[in-house]
């Protein structure tokens, strides 16, 4: 068995945080995993994208496009750049609420409207739960916590086959202790949140 993760987002939004949280939550689980980070400009809020693959005799962080279980994206546009890593059995998480680029804010460019970017994914028939992490991380009690509210929501994925126990364990290990009951609510929420969306109406 062999399970594909992308994460992406941009900098500053914890997506190398969750990738360390999964891939070490995976061994602890007595599976293989391999990881691999490509990002730009990440302290001035390029484009962050990591892939961890986890499993049996896995030996390398690469994955060809359209072999993603899961696309976790903590930025709308990244999540629709990222498509190609995509195929119609992905779950595709995101938060919708964009961080806007300086190009958009000093009047070079445009932001497409957020509806515009969710129906673009929803057109390539996937599995799709689209949350507001940041509003979600504030009712937690702080908005930095948005990523782990995006790790609750990855842990809720049917199949997922990392235990959610497991994941939540390691992410409190790799905060400050006094960040844990923050990061503990959020996750909560987070997981609430994806099973509301993905339970049958």
């Amino acid at each position: 068995m062999k399970y594909n993760i992308q994460l992406v987002g941009v900098g500053g939004q914890g997506v190398l945080l969750a990738s360390t949280v999964l891939g070490s939550a995976a061994v602890m689980e007595n599976m293989d995993a391999a990881m691999s980070e490509v990002h730009g400009m990440a302290q001035r809020g390029g484009s962050v994208q990591c892939t961890v693959r986890i499993g049996q005799n896995v030996t390398s962080p690469l994955m060809a496009e359209g072999e993603a279980d899961i696309l976790l994206g903590f930025e709308p546009a990244e999540t629709c750049r990222n498509l190609s890593c995509a195929n119609k059995d992905t779950i595709i998480i995101t938060n919708v609420i964009p961080v806007i680029p300086v190009t958009v804010s000093s009047g070079l460019e445009e932001y497409p409207p957020v509806e515009e970017i969710l129906s673009a994914v929803r057109k390539n028939g996937v599995r799709l739960i689209a949350i507001d992490a940041n509003s979600m991380a504030k009712e937690a009690g702080n908005a930095i916590a948005a990523n782990s509210v995006l790790i609750g929501a990855m842990s809720a994925v049917p199949g997922f086959p990392i235990a959610k126990e497991k994941m939540l364990s390691v992410l409190l290990d790799r905060v400050p202790t006094k960040a844990r009951d923050v990061n503990l609510k959020a996750f909560q929420i987070g997981h609430q949140a994806a099973t509301s969306i993905l339970s049958p109406q």
